[in-house]
């Protein structure tokens, strides 16, 4: 039974940094694609961050170079730096894992699994 956690979301104010953490159990994180998709209300779902078991790491462009993720396959936790805040990163932040491509390219429902998601506010 996969599971994913996440914690790390609240509220903060532009220009400021959050950090996001999933942990995931019932799977080895190795195995899976994992990433981390944001949802704004009457937007669609997208992909931010996109972790590839061999490939390396896929950015989306609106938070390349304020994003970073990164996996800890030893504690099987996915996590998601957050810096520079922008009030239109606001939304619901969700882990996802076992999606393709393995890109943020991905659709906004492509994952197998998802986090409960964790709300991020930037004023």
């Amino acid at each position: 039974h996969v599971q994913l956690v996440e914690s790390g979301g609240g509220s903060v104010q532009a220009g400021g940094s959050l950090t996001l953490s999933c942990v995931a159990t019932g799977y080895t994180a190795t195995r899976f694609c994992m990433g981390w998709f944001r949802q704004v209300p009457g937007k669609q779902r997208e992909a931010v961050a996109a972790v590839h078991p061999h490939e390396g790491v896929s950015i989306a462009p609106s938070v390349k170079g304020r994003f970073t993720a990164s996996k800890d396959d030893a504690k099987n936790t996915l996590t998601l730096r957050m810096e520079m805040l922008k009030p239109e990163d606001s939304g619901e932040y969700f882990c996802a894992a076992a999606f393709s491509p393995c890109t943020v390219a991905a659709a906004g429902d492509a994952a197998g699994y998802w986090g409960q998601g964790t709300q991020v506010t930037v004023s």
